[in-house]
């Protein structure tokens, strides 16, 4: 384009630059000064002058549109190639702007150098909010900026064993291949070739070689070759993050036995204990050689850390549980084991994140500093593409604010009461206490008004009880349309994360009088056994709930039929056994509704009792009933509602860990619902029960003697001994 442009000007330049040859020329002197140009000696001489200066000026001109064509023949063939050997980029790309672990035609990769000046130095911690708020303007324009400056590949690797016809089928995507130099390598099998090769690269931690291995997730073809590195790497821990399918995609085969023993190639796996949270699940595995007659060969106790809360796109909605999880993988990995294996689908972007973020906590704690941009560069020369999307490395940021704002607020039932005395004490220069300077944090949590489209539609304000409590556009609960009506798929209800389980609660509002019908249909399509009401119908003279069942007989809300059965009077609550009839369907199911009238109309409750009984009741009506969501309201659903799960959830985690985290409980359930806990009062009332509770119980140092955290004895051989490991038979 720049050539024919010149081309185009290169006439116009000639005859608007060439002077007219005259016959005479007189010496003429400057009107406006006293210089004198001296005149041409003759119109010949004058034009042959100006004739070479026109042949000089083409020379050049043509020299340059030559060299100018060169170097955009030679630019275009390296943008050709750069395309082509960038294309795994590319098909990364979905329809929505999101990036995800995909498999992939395309096997060269493009390396690119790092900057000479570095761009994205160290960050200290003290300014890791300040850059997070300016690299996030514009939505994450410099994060972009930055992730894409990373290297795809700081060095140039090759990949020759990935690359063997023998060793093709063993890779799940064909352009995530280890490079040599940072495989691992197995020991050979006798009679097969090539068998020394799995998809799986050694991973530096912040200052420890080798800490990681990252490898692909297993297919069924590779189960035996894994199990194989565990064995021959030392390994105790594995850590997870993938479901087996995603979005109807086989992501990771099963390389474990839902219960009893399986063997894999040479190595028998049992399976000991499973325990299953809101975000990860915990296995323990007890792993041995097969082939030994004697019975002599070691044990080994091995455990496998999933984590099944990352979405099918993007990254968690917060880094809370990735933070959890992460703190009790190094909680539990023993100091003698050899390097945790660490894998996702393809083995490079969430395994990659996982790894950064706990390096970089690392070094936060070593050096009040954090180094991203960095690491992933490092990381990369070990194994290629690791953290494989922008959002991914958003979230690596995230989790590390998160970890610096907030820091461990996990406690041990047994140092609560020393924690509670710090709390209550004033803080030095911050003119109130522990407890409330920690409530201020919670408080300036910013609510995503921007993120309550549909609660905010002119047909379903007056459905909500107060404007400043509506429920979140991700989370709310969702009810059938009703034919031929629009806008009638809102209820003023959030879904709520439990211990154990997502979407454990329906945090409602009371219902309106005019909302009831809705009330119930939610009830019905959630299939909810558990209703517990923290409020009285009327209080301080105002309606807080409208009455939503029968006092006798049966009340009718469309298609559903409501019947009170029975009725009974417990210590702080009443009891409410129910029928709910759907008469278009012509079936009916059994609702019981627990009414707490321990909270009195101003304050919170005097003690702890009436809240522990109620939620131990819940509980035991939800094991009886199937875990489907239990429905919790008070009048908007936020305070006492809040103050209920808050509770629910932390108890539920004492009686099975022996620890509580009542700040991290009650900041997930702001992030879920405005206003949760709504008051210092019923914070303060959280930290109360859960005091009163292990007080009630005078063996509570024993909480962690529970059936999933029984101690294991282990010797420095690191062998199980025969009390805790027994293998069982499938």
């Amino acid at each position: 384009m720049v050539c024919v442009l010149l081309v185009t000007l290169l006439p116009f330049i000639v005859s608007t630059g060439k002077p007219k040859c005259s016959q005479t020329s007189n010496l003429k002197v400057a009107e406006a000064s006293s210089m004198v140009i001296p005149e041409f000696s003759s119109s010949a001489e004058s034009c042959s002058h100006y004739d070479t200066a026109i042949i000089a000026v083409m020379v050049a001109l043509s020299s340059l549109l030559v060299i100018v064509f060169i170097i955009i023949v030679l630019y275009m063939l390296r943008f050709k190639k750069y395309k082509q050997a960038g294309s795994h980029s590319n098909s990364f790309r979905l329809t929505n702007g999101r990036t995800e672990d995909t498999e992939l035609q395309s096997v060269p990769l493009l390396a690119r150098s790092p900057s000479t000046n570095r761009k994205y130095p160290p960050l200290p911690v003290d300014k890791l909010e300040e850059e997070m708020n300016r690299r996030m303007a514009d939505d994450n324009k410099l994060f972009r900026e930055e992730f894409n400056a990373l290297p795809v590949c700081p060095i140039q690797a090759s990949c020759d064993a990935a690359s063997k016809e023998e060793n093709k089928e063993k890779n799940r995507y064909v352009n995530i291949l280890p490079y040599d130099h940072s495989r691992v390598h197995l020991s050979s099998l006798e009679g097969v070739p090539d068998s020394d090769f799995i998809n799986a690269s050694y991973i530096n931690g912040y200052q420890e070689k080798n800490k990681f291995i990252a490898a692909q997730g297993p297919k069924e073809e590779t189960v035996n070759d894994f199990w194989r590195m565990i064995w021959e790497q030392n390994t105790a821990t594995i850590v997870m993050v993938t479901n087996l399918k995603e979005r109807k995609e086989c992501k990771c085969a099963q390389y474990w036995p839902d219960q009893g023993c399986w063997t894999y190639g040479n190595i028998r796996v049992s399976v000991e204990d499973v325990m299953v949270l809101v975000d990860y699940t915990i296995r323990k595995f007890c792993i041995q050689q097969v082939g030994d007659v004697s019975g002599k060969k070691p044990q080994r106790l091995v455990t496998q850390f999933h984590f099944t809360s990352w979405p099918d796109f993007g990254v968690p909605f917060t880094p809370i549980g990735m933070l959890k999880f992460l703190k009790k993988v190094k909680t539990c990995n023993p100091q003698y084991a050899g390097p945790i294996v660490v894998h996702c689908s393809a083995g490079v972007g969430r395994t990659g994140t996982f790894i950064v973020i706990d390096a970089m906590l690392d070094m936060m704690g070593a050096e009040r500093k954090v180094d991203v941009f960095g690491f992933v560069t490092r990381i990369r020369a070990q194994r290629c593409q690791m953290v494989q999307t922008d959002m991914q490395y958003v979230f690596i940021f995230q989790a590390l604010l998160e970890h610096y704002l907030y820091g461990d607020t996990e406690l041990e039932v047994t140092s609560l009461e020393s924690h509670l005395a710090k709390l209550y004490a004033p803080l030095p220069g911050a003119g109130c206490g522990g407890l409330e300077a920690e409530f201020k944090k919670l408080t300036s949590i910013k609510i995503q008004n921007d993120k309550m489209r549909t609660g905010n539609l002119p047909a379903n304000m007056k459905k909500n009880r107060v404007l400043q409590i509506i429920p979140y556009e991700f989370n709310r609960v969702i009810i059938p349309v009703k034919r031929g009506e629009e806008n009638t798929d809102y209820v003023n209800a959030s879904f709520i994360d439990g211990y154990r389980q997502k979407d454990s609660y329906m945090a409602s509002q009371g219902p309106l009088q005019h909302t009831i019908e809705d009330f119930w249909r939610m009830i019905w399509e959630w299939r909810s056994c558990s209703i517990v009401m923290l409020t009285e119908l009327e209080e301080r003279g105002q309606e807080k709930c409208a009455q939503y069942w029968s006092s006798d007989g049966v009340m009718v809300c469309g298609d559903l039929s409501i019947e009170l059965k029975r009725e009974d009077e417990c210590e702080s609550y009443t009891v409410r056994d129910l029928l709910v009839t759907n008469n278009r369907e012509n079936k009916a199911r059994a609702v019981r509704q627990f009414h707490f009238h321990g909270w009195p109309e101003v304050g919170i409750p005097t003690d702890g009792k009436g809240m522990i009984n109620i939620i131990a009741a819940v509980q035991k009506q939800q094991q009886q009933s199937g875990n489907h969501p239990i429905t919790v309201h008070c009048s908007a659903g936020a305070g006492r509602t809040g103050t209920f799960c808050a509770l629910s959830t932390v108890l539920e985690r004492v009686k099975a860990e022996g620890i509580l985290d009542v700040f991290q409980t009650v900041k997930s359930l702001r992030l879920q619902r405005p206003h949760m806990v709504q008051t210092l009062e019923q914070y303060e009332f959280c930290y109360k029960v859960v005091q009163e509770y292990i007080d009630a119980f005078s063996d509570y140092a024993n909480f962690n003697d529970g059936p999933f955290y029984h101690s294991i004895v282990l010797d420095h051989t690191q062998h199980i001994h025969a009390h805790t490991c027994v293998n069982h038979i499938a």
